[in-house]
């Protein structure tokens, strides 16, 4: 069956790609985008969403901008990973038209409350729009979300401090509120998308695919690799970190998992943000998530690849 999404984001690199995933493969239907603060400021995030839609060819999809910044903390962005615009490394159109005038958790509503069927919401940034709406709309969510895949956190690592993932570091207290609403939740960690990395072999591969969506990629994935030379990461490529949530819902044979507790650490001196995975049930809170913990990754990259070349 076809997929019902919203998706949440922050674009960004491995965002935009997520977007391309879920554009590209019919087995998705992308009903929405709404946009966050995270790996740029909300002006930047907002309108590389326009741009990418625009890059797309679809201006049909809404779009709405939303918090423009976390529920707490000050925010905190990533230029270093994705440079001054967000999208560094291609010539993207400019938007080709608005987005909608009405905030993203409003969006949100208008799109569960006018679906026939229920409607998954995939958060690739940080999860203050998803925690505003299940604040302001509880009922609507459990009536009309089918579950929540996001992208965050991980299991005893971290990508921004020691042992926290960026997404839920720009704000914890919204990541907290998601984990503990109580819908079905999916959860795509570091552990999985360090595994999702893309070689400069496979960046050349998509060099030759003849149509501007790729050749677009080619130049944000080549941008967005030079972060991740750091040795200090070992990688052999970049990891495509959003992208996994649009490939499990295509196809989750490509993942496994468990299902566990996940909760998030909010007062932590050395740990705020933090997801604190029950793996061995120690706890004896419900179990809440399924974890994703592998992946295959020639099978990724060649969704990935496959659905690049359907823009031909």
């Amino acid at each position: 069956m076809v997929k019902k999404i919203i998706l949440d984001c922050d674009p960004g690199h491995d965002d935009a790609l997520a977007m391309t995933l879920a554009v590209a493969n019919p087995a998705i239907d992308l009903v929405a985008v709404t946009t966050s603060a995270g790996n740029q400021t909300p002006d930047k995030t907002l309108n590389n969403a326009l741009r990418m839609l625009t890059l797309l060819k679809r201006p049909d999809i809404p779009v709405a901008a939303g918090a423009q910044v976390p529920l707490v903390k000050p925010l905190e962005t990533a230029p270093e990973v994705h440079g001054e615009t967000g999208l560094d490394g291609a010539d993207l159109p400019e938007p080709g038209f608005l987005p909608q005038s009405l905030p993203a958790i409003e969006l949100m509503a208008r799109v569960l409350q006018e679906s026939t069927e229920k409607v998954t919401l995939v958060v690739t940034g940080p999860m203050t729009n998803a925690a505003l709406f299940l604040r302001t709309y509880p009922d609507l969510a459990r009536e009309k979300i089918d579950q929540i895949v996001f992208m965050g956190g991980a299991m005893g690592l971290g990508n921004w401090q020691p042992s926290v993932e960026f997404n839920i570091f720009v704000d914890p207290e919204a990541a907290k509120i998601v984990l503990n609403f109580g819908l079905p939740l999916v959860m795509v960690p570091l552990n999985v998308t360090h595994q999702a990395q893309i070689t400069k072999p496979e960046i050349n591969e998509i060099a030759q695919l003849d149509n501007p969506v790729a050749q677009a990629f080619v130049g944000l994935l080549n941008f967005f690799e030079r972060y991740h030379e750091d040795p200090k990461w070992g990688f052999v490529g970049a990891p495509l970190h959003d992208p996994c949530t649009i490939a499990w819902l295509i196809n989750p044979a490509l993942f496994d998992g468990v299902d566990v507790n996940v909760d998030v650490e909010t007062t932590g001196e050395l740990t705020r943000g933090e997801t604190v995975c029950d793996y061995y049930h120690l706890t004896g809170k419900p179990v809440n998530t399924k974890l994703l913990l592998k992946v295959d990754r020639a099978g990724f990259i060649s969704l990935v690849k496959e659905s690049l070349a359907s823009f031909g």
